[in-house]
Formats: C-alpha cells, structure tokens, sequence
C-alpha cells in the first residue's frame, strides 16, 4: 500500500492549513481535564446563543427543526449548523474506509494523519457547502484535552438544555386559557398560587396540552432510569494473553453493542424524508406522489410544520398516548418501521465500522489474546454467536425505548433522550475510569 498513487495522496498539500490539536506529550490530570471540558461547554452555550450577523428572519417554519435536538444545533446562531459537517464528513470517511473504496492502513502513521485530514477538509466544504445553500434557499429571509467526545458532549448537552428549559422555563404564553408558563414546575407551581379549585389545577398542570406538563417530566425521568438499567446488560467473554502465562482479562458485549448509532442513522433517514417531503409540498402540493410522500400544515402552537398524511406523518411518532388510541394503524406503522429500522441499522453499522466478529477476531489476534477452552481458529465462530445478535436485538430494544419514550409524551422526542442518556452514560464511564487512575486526586 505503501506504494503507487492514493486518493489519500490528494490531501497532503492542505495538512499544513488545516487546524489541529497538538496531541498532549504528558498525561493530563483529571482537573485538567475537567477545566478543558467546561471550557468547551461554555464556548458551545455561548455560541449557541451569539446571533449571526446579517440575518434578515428567523420567523418562518423551520425545514430542520427535527434535526437540530440530534445534531445540536441552534437556528440563527453561530452554532446554526451544529455538529452536521464534522458528523457528515466522519460518516462518510468511515463508509468509504469500510467499503475499501478509500484504502488506509491504520498501523501506519501518515495514513491516520491523512484520513483526519480527509475527514477535516471534507467538513469543512461541507461546512461551506450548507452555508452556500442555507443562504441561498432564503433560510434567513430573502435572498486530547477533555473528557470523552466533544461531538457527544455537545449532543448530550443541548438535548439536557432543552430538557430543562421545558422544566423550569419562564416565559410566558397566551394559550386562550390566559398567560402560562411555559415551564412544567413553574407552571404547576403557578396554578396551584392562582387557581382556588387546587385539585383543578393539578389536574391541569399534569395534564395540560400544547405545553410541556408535569407528566411529560415525569415520563422523561422515568425513561432515563429504563435506558440506564439496560445499559448494565452485558455478556463478559473471558480472554488470556497467548504470551503472557496467568495474564486474564474480558471483553464485554453490551446489550447495546452500537450505542446509539441506530437511533442517530435513523434520525438522518427521517430528517431527510421530512426535508425533501417538505419542499416538495411547498411546490407541489396538488400532485398525488407528493401528498403520498407527506402533507404537511403548520401548527399554530409550536411554529414549525408538521405532517398530517402521507409517508412522513406514518414515520412519525403520535402525539399521545390519545392519539395512539385514536389512530391504530398509524402507531403499529410506527412501531414496526421504528423496530426494524434500528435493527437493520445495528447490524448494518457493525460491518461497516469494524466491530464485526470477524474484526474483533483479528483484533485479539493481533494482541496475542484467545478465549480459554477455544481454538484460536475457533474465535471468529464463537465472537459469532454473540456480537450479531447483540447488535439485532439492542437495535430493537433502543428502539422499543425510543417508542415508549415517544408514546408516554417524554419532553425532548424519545430519540432525543435515548441519545442523552446513552451518551451520559459514557461520560459516566469515562469519569470513572479517570477516577480510579487518580484515586485521591480531590480527597475522595
């Protein structure tokens, strides 16, 4: 490989432009670590609400308001196209790498320089490319250092803040039953000082419509505590070293072995189909393959379109567990697309992202590890009975859980929650595991 012309080749003229993170030369300690990680925190809330410079309107229907709780982005602001390009740019590097249309050796040095310089260069023409057309669409009117991933932080972080400003929000909203807080508790502690009937006003902040209400709360916090307990589910496969007599170790399989990959690759199928139905409707909305592919109205209450027929509306959540009862049909469409979907997605990801049992396989092998009472032939075949299904069926249960999150009217949409949880979850792990290297570090 080492030899002839590559299309990595092709990238080495722009690695002394692209900007880089010099790789730390000692080991950072964990309030280091931690002080990089509030810093870039801060930097994304900032940006998240510092106002692009030149925009006309914001007021119209939003085309990418079901993408932005996944890609953590916030319209208008600086962070207008959230993670989109580097999360694009690293997928397709990735379907590239796995299809072998791109060849990269990763034992080699240049060559993983060269793939981060790819995927960098790539977002950012897409980071221009999006620019280019969110301007021209007449989107605004007319014409080493941190802790765990800074893409899953940011994620994670603008879901949980959208979370809480439903919870505790102070705006107020006219909703024809007189001013509201937007804000669940506020809102249930506002009823209760100015409404006489208490029981009445329970009853209202329980169950109110059209805005964020005490149950919503209470069904997201109870899906959080669902999503944490399956994350415990594993298989640990036991594994020695072939060199190093009395040396054991373990490789666990997790229930959900891709993460939440199929919940994101899902939420990109649908934010696409909800894009493309959008402005085709907008254009043709009297032709009969567009109508099948999605009708769309807007909603009075929360300024964006929502689909009400078609394609888009069958792949779309219920509102309610009401409107479960209401539409049958439309719930068990749903459910299954939801279900298998995730499944397809989950065993589709581990092929084409090297988490396959046979890649695992050759990755023990090259770290001289074997699984005791197991030919070293035999390990794929063994890896095997478990990897795939546990891909198939963790897809099916992460997306199980994002249905019932969607059917119990959790605030922020069931995939929204199960990205936040998933993601801190690992975040949970990584403190851990920095903790027991610094056992001590803060006195405890």
């Amino acid at each position: 490989m080492a030899g002839g012309f590559r299309v990595l080749h092709l990238v080495r003229p722009f690695l002394g432009f692209l900007p880089e993170v010099q790789s730390a030369d000692r080991r950072i300690p964990f309030r280091e670590k931690l002080i990089y990680t509030v810093i870039s925190l801060f930097i994304f809330l900032v940006c998240s609400q510092l106002p692009l410079y030149g925009i006309h309107s914001t007021t119209g229907a939003d085309p990418f308001y079901w993408l932005r709780a996944i890609l953590a982005s916030n319209r208008g602001t600086v962070m207008e196209l959230g993670i989109t390009p580097i999360v694009t740019s690293g997928m397709v590097m990735q379907l590239l790498v796995g299809s072998k249309i791109i060849e990269v050796d990763n034992s080699v040095r240049e060559d993983r320089a060269l793939l981060n310089g790819a995927q960098k260069l790539l977002g950012i023409l897409i980071a221009i490319g999006e620019a280019v057309a969110y301007v021209l669409s007449g989107m605004y009117g007319s014409k080493g250092y941190g802790l765990g991933s800074g893409i899953s932080l940011f994620i994670a972080t603008n879901i949980c803040e959208n979370i809480i400003w439903k919870a505790f929000s102070p705006t107020t909203i006219n909703s024809g039953r007189g001013a509201e807080f937007e804000g669940a508790v506020i809102g249930l502690f506002h009823l209760l000082i100015t409404r006489t009937d208490k029981v009445r006003a329970l009853r209202e902040a329980f169950y109110r419509q059209n805005l964020p209400n005490v149950t919503n709360l209470l069904a997201t916090v109870l899906v959080f505590l669902i999503v944490i307990y399956f994350q415990g589910f594993r298989v640990v496969l036991p594994v020695r070293s072939r060199n190093a007599r009395g040396q054991q170790g373990s490789y666990p399989i997790k229930l959900f072995y891709t993460s939440n990959m199929p919940i994101i690759l899902h939420s990109a199928l649908i934010t696409n189909l909800y894009f493309i139905s959008q402005l085709l409707y907008k254009k043709f909305s009297g032709n009969f393959l567009v109508n099948l592919l999605g009708i769309w109205k807007e909603s009075e209450y929360s300024g964006h379109s929502i689909p009400v027929g078609g394609l888009a509306y069958y792949v779309t959540a219920p509102s309610s567990l009401a409107d479960v009862v209401a539409n049958p049909f439309h719930a068990l469409f749903y459910v299954v697309f939801m279900l298998s979907a995730c499944a397809l997605f989950s065993k589709t990801w581990i092929e084409v992202s090297g988490s396959s049992a046979r890649d695992v396989a050759r990755q023990l092998k090259e770290q001289q590890m074997v699984m005791p009472g197991h030919r070293e032939s035999n390990l794929e075949r063994e890896l095997n009975r478990y990897i795939p299904t546990a891909a198939a069926f963790g897809g099916v249960c992460i997306g199980a859980l994002t249905v019932l999150a969607d059917f119990m009217g959790a605030i922020g949409s069931g995939t929204g929650i199960l990205l936040a949880v998933t993601i801190i979850y690992q975040y949970f792990e990584t403190f851990e595991k920095e903790r027991a290297t610094e056992l001590g570090f803060f006195g405890f």
